[in-house]
């Protein structure tokens, strides 16, 4: 069994930052990817960033630049930083943890607001 767990989020206001961890536990094949998602209100839930087991990472193209992944201080965490915030990141970020031919594992999401 994988359990995931989310931390971190809140309010920030445009032009600020905020940090969002993850860590996934449990039994953990290699060649695992975790993967931030997030959703707003009406919208589907879509891909921003991944952090492949091999360290290698992605991002879409809006948060280039703004959002920076990092691996934990134990294995299988990840760190978000998230900079220049803009009001359209606002969402609930889920993070993912996807292991070939097994699918993927969510969290329970932590919302991000980004208003003046």
């Amino acid at each position: 069994q994988v359990h995931v767990v989310e931390s971190g989020g809140g309010r920030a206001q445009p032009g600020g930052s905020l940090r969002l961890s993850c860590v996934a536990s449990g039994s953990i094949s290699n060649g695992y990817v975790m993967d931030w998602y997030r959703q707003s209100p009406g919208k589907q839930r879509r891909l921003v960033c991944s952090l492949f087991s091999d360290g290698s990472t992605n991002y879409i193209d809006s948060v280039k630049g703004r959002f920076t992944l990092s691996r934990g201080a134990t294995n299988y965490t990840m760190d978000l930083q998230m900079r220049n915030l803009k009001p359209e990141d606002t969402a609930v970020y889920y993070c993912r943890l996807g292991m070939p031919g097994l699918g993927g594992y969510w969290g329970q999401g932590t919302q991000v607001t980004v208003s003046s």
